[in-house]
């Protein structure tokens, strides 16, 4: 009972019991010794803040409790003191002792709790304290202080903006933490405080870009609103080449005639004259950020989806923002609020990038359920995207709307109507027929507003449009709708002379109704009545005289100067001045037709996303986007000599004593970590720097550095095995001959240098850049030993070596079968190294891309050629190889546009200039299948002709070898159990039981590598797909006569299937 009166004492509706009686038990409870009555006291008094009562009267009792023992009383007692700190100042300062004393507490909430309580206190004496506390707690071994005391920063700095330098300091020091927890809210307060202070970002960036993914949604669209503006300065725009292409063209076609007078040498001159910018070559750093951010995109945060769209919208290339669209339409699922937000920057960005949207043009369907706002705001969307193919489509949608009882809905599309006619030419006498029709419509708003919109339509082609002025016309006496009835009188007065008949009467009636108009209706009218006075003054000469003697007695102002002015212009008199004479120019002067563009057309100078943005006005604190600088500043600002945050595994570090060049390690590292060095490693080596390499071996062994790399690519590489091997490699070291290590190391050195001058070269992700890479060092099953031993006696017995193109295999001829027996001994696995245990160089032999009968005398063939594509390590390389059986030279081969399905990509040839007679050439184009086996289309194209042809790509060409033990292909195929398993059952023929055709047959019909099996009757292949780099596990069990079992492991099902289906087609014919 005493439970429920002290809650019914609470409640301030309760009878018999005030407020202030609760207060007074409570405050009782607090000066109790028994910590179970306090936080009971405490729980009830968070409750009543929470509910939104004052509770200011017990801060004397609440303060009181601020030094208890007890942990969950002292921060409850915190909670309440950061609530009414402010208010309460004077009570709040007796106890700045106490909460000093907390800043010391063992507890890191508490610290954090005295921290929050301190920076809340607003008085200007305690400054010097609070910027002690925010020192030390920035110094705190907890990751939640030193959270609180970056929100404390904007707190003191707009208490004392004089504390700005030091206050820096404190942020710069924070901006370096390697923790999630930070990050958000240091950047939060760098942009409150110092947002100018753009050279705190540079050695944080790729921090800032490899932990995004981790920090909270907060914290993540805090740093994208700044990396955006940060990237706006520090790196070129991606669009730069075309505005350039785009102003030279329209300088070429726009020639004055002076410039054609001054002949060729001019021409010449003018050439010289162009900007000769160089080619755009993205910065890996802008390719960092763009990249790390896009998975963002899936977030459940709105707020977070919306910034990195943004982020792409103002950053990325044009052929790249339209991984937005999806992700914003997803969006468009949730709460109206969150429709709002997002349509209204689908709607901007609509206008720019209209093809990004088109395929998703149903979603901005409306819904009956829709407000009005959002309807209003898919119709905007909806105008915008429609184009000559989808207006059938977006119009009989419209009709749909326009029989809406939402009458402001109705009106906005039919305004929506006007514009799409507006914009499509072809559409226009449909839509101005849909228009007149809606003119018998039973609403007064519907018809008025079409009214509106024909008259803007009618100014176009007003000629052709007689007789929909006079059905206009007719509807003076039944529309009310001032704006409406303005539109048809100022129609009617603009083109008098295709109505004379109909206009003097028009005229009549609203001489009689003057008075009882709305004054834009009135000034219409007087416009009408000097128009039809100029034009035709026989029959009207007394209605004008009369309107304007109405007028000039009206009450309003406008419409009494208006009237004096016009009868000094029309009517002719001795004071009349030499305006009179020019009344018809002036009043019947052609005007431009209205342009009916969409309200979002120029909000794109406001950051998307941002309040400005949605207000269309500049909001306060607003910071504008920056312009691209003309010439990209310095990249190795951004350059880390050590980066402290990386955390290396014991393991890592035992391969870093190993091998003093950049670590082989990145196919087992994480994302972060792999994402993290290599942009580092790409600026220093752009900036010739050889400060990481530890060894001067690397560098002097630069002039061999293909050989070595050919020697690497042979025996593999070691990064890749087991602890316990690498235990085994240690005892062995020691019994290696001096000599040999040094080759293998000047190898290491000379194969990592030379895989981080090719990542040098593409714009890609370190993953995808490094994964390639990984693949073809994965390790053979050899010891030590033999790794060491094996590349000098390929040098030995080789005459020439492999070029660095070529994807690293093995051919049979290089190491014999007695060699093999050989080196039995120093394996580690129980499998002997047999010459089959790499793929072969090229599966599939040449297909037929033209027939020369077709290409008129041109031959045309291609082959996969399974070597690493140079351009883009994604792409499958293939060999075009072009023959000339005409008697004619074939001048200009070349690839034409292409036809290409979503995701596939073509990097093509350079161009042949000129193929003889007789003659026949190679050249190489790489292709991204995007791990599918879709054809891809496109023009081969000569100077005379162009030939439609298309490669389709078998399913085992879209991967590339990956070399692993057996301990590893094991713990691999464990993972990709359940659905990621096809197994399939089948006989092997006589001719197909041995181990080299069976390993010949599978290695043709797929580009996988052999992995070491401990039994004779069992044969394992792996690989990666080159696009998303999944795994693909091939095992083959061999049992006695002949019967076999298939099984492939992928994520990749499809891929799967079809590479089962291909490989049994193999091993059966």
């Amino acid at each position: 009972l005493g439970r429920l009166r002290q809650e019914n004492c609470l409640n301030p509706g309760g009878g018999g019991c005030g407020e202030p009686r609760s207060h007074d038990d409570l405050k009782e409870m607090l000066d109790t010794n028994k910590d179970s009555l306090k936080l009971e006291a405490m729980k009830r008094i968070v409750a009543m803040i929470a509910r939104g009562k004052n509770a200011s009267d017990l801060f004397p009792a609440v303060v009181k409790n601020v030094a208890c023992k007890n942990i969950e009383v002292k921060k409850l007692v915190y909670v309440y003191l950061v609530r009414y700190a402010e208010e309460q100042q004077d009570l709040a300062l007796l106890s700045i002792s106490t909460f000093q004393r907390g800043l010391k507490d063992p507890n890191q909430l508490i610290r954090a709790s005295a921290l929050r309580v301190l920076s809340s206190i607003r008085v200007p004496i305690i400054v010097p304290i609070m910027m002690l506390a925010i020192k030390e707690a920035a110094s705190d071994m907890s990751p939640y202080v030193r959270k609180t005391a970056a929100h404390a920063i904007p707190k003191l700095y707009s208490l004392d903006s004089d504390q700005k330098d030091q206050l820096i300091e404190v942020i710069e020091k924070l901006l370096a933490d390697k923790t999630t927890l930070v990050a958000g809210s240091v950047v939060m307060a760098f942009e409150e405080v110092c947002p100018e202070r753009i050279d705190l970002i540079h050695k944080n960036y790729r921090k800032l870009c490899n932990l995004l993914i981790d920090v909270e949604e907060w914290g993540q669209v805090v740093i994208i609103s700044m990396l955006t503006r940060y990237a706006r300065t520090q790196f070129l725009s991606p669009t730069q080449n075309e505005s350039l292409l785009e102003e030279n063209a329209e300088k070429a076609f726009y020639g004055s005639e002076e410039d054609e007078a001054k002949g060729a040498g001019s021409e010449d001159a003018a050439a010289a004259a162009l900007p000769t910018r160089k080619p755009y070559v993205m910065d890996p750093d802008h390719r960092l950020l763009l990249r790390n951010t896009k998975p963002l995109l899936q977030s459940r945060s709105a707020a977070v989806v919306m910034a990195v769209a943004q982020l792409y919208f103002h950053l990325a290339p044009k052929a790249e923002v339209g991984v937005i669209a999806k992700a914003l339409v997803r969006l468009l699922r949730s709460h109206s609020e969150v429709q709002y937000v997002v349509l209204q920057n689908v709607a901007t960005m609509s206008i720019k990038r209209r093809g990004m949207f088109e395929p998703y043009l149903k979603s901005f369907y409306i819904r009956s359920t829709d407000p009005t706002q959002i309807k209003i705001l898919k119709l905007e969307v909806l105008t915008n995207l429609a184009n000559e193919t989808n207006i059938p489509t977006v119009l009989r949608e419209f009709q749909t709307y326009i029989r809406s009882m939402d009458k402001d809905f109705v009106a906005a599309t039919i305004q929506a109507i006007g514009r799409c006619a507006t914009n499509i030419g072809r559409v226009r006498d449909t839509c101005l027929n849909g228009l007149v029709q809606l003119l018998s419509n039973r609403d007064e708003l519907v018809v008025a507003e079409s009214v509106v919109v024909i008259k803007k339509l009618l100014q176009m082609q007003p000629a052709q449009h007689g007789e929909i002025i006079k059905h206009l016309a007719k509807l003076t006496d039944n529309i009310q709708v001032p704006m409406a009835r303005a539109s048809i009188l100022w129609l009617i007065g603009e083109y008098c002379e295709h109505v004379p008949r109909i206009a003097p009467d028009v005229l009549r009636k609203m001489a009689k109704s003057f008075t009882a108009e709305e004054d834009i209706v009135k000034l219409q009218v007087i416009n009408l009545a000097a128009k039809l006075y100029l034009t035709n003054s026989k029959q009207t000469k007394l209605l004008t005289q009369y309107v304007l003697s109405l007028a000039k007695y009206d009450q309003n102002y406008d419409i009494r100067d208006r009237a004096r002015f016009t009868r000094q212009l029309i009517v002719p008199s001795e004071q009349g001045g030499a305006l009179s004479r020019h009344a018809k120019k002036l009043f019947l002067a052609p005007k431009p037709a209205p342009v009916l563009e969409s309200s979002f057309k120029d909000r794109d100078h406001f950051q998307l996303g941002s309040l400005s943005h949605l207000l269309n006005a500049k909001a306060t604190g607003y910071q504008e986007l920056p312009d691209w600088p003309e010439e990209a500043p310095d990249p190795s600002v951004r350059n880390v000599e050590v980066p402290e945050w990386t955390k290396c595994s014991n393991r890592e570090k035992r391969k870093e004593k190993e091998k003093p060049f950049y670590s082989d390690s990145e196919g087992e590292s994480g994302p972060t970590e792999s994402a993290d060095s290599e942009p580092e490693s790409e600026s220093e080596s752009d900036s010739k720097s050889s400060s990481e390499s530890g060894s001067g071996e690397s560098s002097s062994e630069s002039d061999n550095e293909d050989q070595d790399e050919d020697e690497e690519k042979v025996r593999g590489s070691e990064s890749e095995q087991s602890e316990e091997d690498g235990e085994k490699r240690k005892t062995k070291k020691k019994k290696v001959p001096e000599g040999k290590g040094e080759v293998s190391s000047s190898n290491e050195g000379s194969d990592s240098s030379s895989s981080s001058s090719e990542s040098e070269m593409t714009s890609e992700s370190e993953e995808e850049q490094l994964e390639p890479a990984s693949w073809r060092r994965k390790t053979t099953p050899c010891s030590t030993q033999a790794t060491f031993t094996l590349p000098l006696i390929i040098v030995l017995f080789t005459p020439t070596v492999t070029p660095p193109s070529v994807q690293p295999v093995s051919p049979p001829a290089i190491v014999s079968t007695s060699l093999a027996a050989d080196l039995e001994g120093l394996t580690l696995t129980d499998s002997t190294l047999v010459p089959s245990l790499l793929s072969p160089v090229s599966g599939v032999g040449r297909q037929e891309l033209l027939h020369r009968v077709a290409g008129e005398g041109l031959a045309v063939d291609y082959t996969f050629s399974r070597q690493p594509f140079s351009g883009d390590p994604h792409m499958v390389s293939v060999h075009i190889h072009f023959s000339n059986s005409s008697d004619t030279p074939i001048k200009g081969l070349r690839l034409g546009t292409s036809k290409l399905p979503a995701g596939i990509s073509i990097q093509e040839f350079p161009e042949i200039e000129s193929l003889a007679p007789g003659e026949s050439t190679t050249a190489v184009m790489g292709i991204n299948f995007c791990d599918s086996t879709q054809a891809a289309n496109f023009q081969l194209c000569t100077q005379t002709r162009q030939f439609y042809v298309s490669i389709q790509p078998p399913v085992g060409e879209l991967m590339a070898p990956v070399f692993m033990s057996e301990n590893e292909f094991k713990k691999e195929q464990g993972k990709l159990m359940g659905m990621n398993e096809i197994t399939e059952k089948l006989m092997l023929p006589d001719a197909c039981r041995s181990d080299h055709i069976v390993v010949q047959k599978v290695t043709t019909t797929a580009n996988l590598g052999r992995v070491p099996c401990g039994t004779s009757d069992e044969y394992r292949f792996a690989g990666r797909t080159l696009t998303s780099g999944s795994l693909v596990l091939l095992t083959l069990d061999a049992r006695p006569a002949g019967a076999a079992q298939l099984t492939v492991n992928s994520e990749k099902m499809v891929i799967g299937t079809m590479l089962v289906k291909d490989v049994i087609q193999a091993l059966t014919q």
